[in-house]
């Protein structure tokens, strides 16, 4: 059977506690004999003292009903197996479970917890706290030993088992001709394209100006060979020059008729690789080569290992662009939070929505520790640290019961007189 265990500053406390409890045994039992030698001292005696007698004979009475009742809760009073003693002992797994009900009935109810968290202003306390630099560059510091953890535990075979049994069959169920045609169309309308066809006509007329040689060569090769040599030259010669000059204006005029035609001809493919069936038939075949090419999870892993040692290297360079970036916008984000009320409304509206449903959905789970805890408690193990806990307090009724007792004495003293 489990038993209470405790660390060491506990002991401490415990050893306090028990020099609490049995100072205040102590006076409560010195006050019961107190009042038995008074009782003994005045017994038969008259006048005043019969007062003083009543009143020391209640005393002893409620003293000793009250030491029982209270010695009741945790043993059987002088060791007898009077029922109805020995409560917590006896009734510890229905204790549990009442306490188990009133946290849930009383604690972990939506509208509590709603009000608790509304009223606490997480978000804005959190906002105010990461708006300082160095806050955020804790948080930061913090987390990123988690993500690094994290980052490392994924190694080349769980790579590749990703790449051949998630990724490679989720792209080859996937029909992504509408979609490469839909993507493609945006790029096509937003011109997103041009700085790529820019760069390829600068490197197309530079390769073509530093490479004459090789340019005439190939025109030269396609020559026929009746025709006399001079003119060939001059021929290529002036094939070179047209040639270069068409680099040229398709780099220099964006309105060139080259780039326009190739604006036409993606637009076209896009709404093709959406619309038409032949089309998409074709590049659903091109992806299934593709995929069926024994290098594509090769690649597939290499690039994830190179992303991984990326991100590696970049969160545990402490001044590194990631990291200080992380920290920047942190801070941002906490500044931002506490200059827009609306935004700071709604992030505490759906903050106290987050811990609702996680009380809903796992409130009973959470109370049903403290039955269970206490199921696995060792019964007498339980009753002395609880007596330990409360027990210094009901001795004072124990205190009281003798006060309470000697007084009502009295009164009954004076009246049985009056009488």
């Amino acid at each position: 059977m489990t038993t209470l265990t405790t660390d060491a500053p506990r002991h401490v406390d415990d050893a306090t506690r028990r020099a609490g409890l049995r100072r205040m045994r102590m006076v409560a039992t010195g006050l019961l004999v107190l009042m038995a030698v008074i009782y003994l001292l005045t017994h038969g005696r008259v006048g005043g003292w019969a007062f003083v007698n009543a009143g020391a004979e209640a005393g002893m009475v409620g003293a000793i009903a009250d030491w029982f009742a209270v010695t009741a809760l945790f043993r059987h009073p002088l060791g007898l197996p009077i029922p109805h003693t020995a409560l917590v002992r006896r009734r510890k797994d229905d204790l549990g479970a009442s306490l188990e009900q009133f946290v849930s009935e009383n604690f972990l109810t939506p509208q509590v917890m709603r009000e608790k968290v509304l009223d606490a202003e997480v978000v804005r306390r959190l906002g105010e706290w990461v708006s300082h630099p160095e806050n955020a560059e804790r948080v930061v510091s913090e987390v990123v030993p988690f993500l690094v953890r994290a980052v490392e535990r994924v190694d080349e075979a769980e790579l590749r088992t990703l790449v051949e049994d998630v990724i490679i069959p989720r792209v080859r169920r996937e029909d992504l001709s509408p979609l490469a045609g839909h993507l493609l169309e945006r790029v096509v309308e937003d011109g997103s394209h041009h700085g790529l066809v820019d760069l390829v006509a600068r490197e197309l007329h530079a390769w073509l100006a530093l490479h004459q040689d090789e340019v005439e060569a190939i025109v030269r090769s396609r020559a026929p060979s009746w025709a006399p040599t001079w003119v060939n030259d001059q021929v290529t010669r002036r094939v070179y020059q047209e040639v270069l000059r068409w680099g040229r204006d398709i780099k220099d005029d964006p309105q060139h008729n080259v780039r326009a035609a190739l604006d036409s001809y993606l637009a076209d493919l896009a709404t093709d690789l959406q619309r038409d069936r032949m089309t998409m038939a074709r590049f659903e075949s091109l992806k299934e080569r593709l995929l069926d090419h024994p290098q594509v999870s090769a690649t597939g892993v290499r690039l994830g290992e190179t992303l991984r040692a990326t991100v590696l290297e970049a969160l545990t360079d402490p001044t590194g662009h990631v990291r200080t970036r992380m920290a920047a916008e942190l801070c941002g984000l906490g500044t931002r939070v506490l200059a827009d009320d609306a935004m700071r409304s709604r992030l505490e509206a759906w903050t106290a929505d987050l811990v609702v449903g996680l009380v809903e959905r796992y409130g009973p789970e959470i109370t049903s520790v403290i039955s269970s805890t206490i199921h696995r408690w060792d019964a007498q193990e339980a009753s002395d640290k609880i007596e330990l806990h409360v027990g210094r307090d009901l001795q004072f009724i124990r205190l009281n019961g003798t006060i309470v007792g000697a007084l009502v004495g009295l009164v009954i003293h004076s009246v049985s007189l009056l009488l």
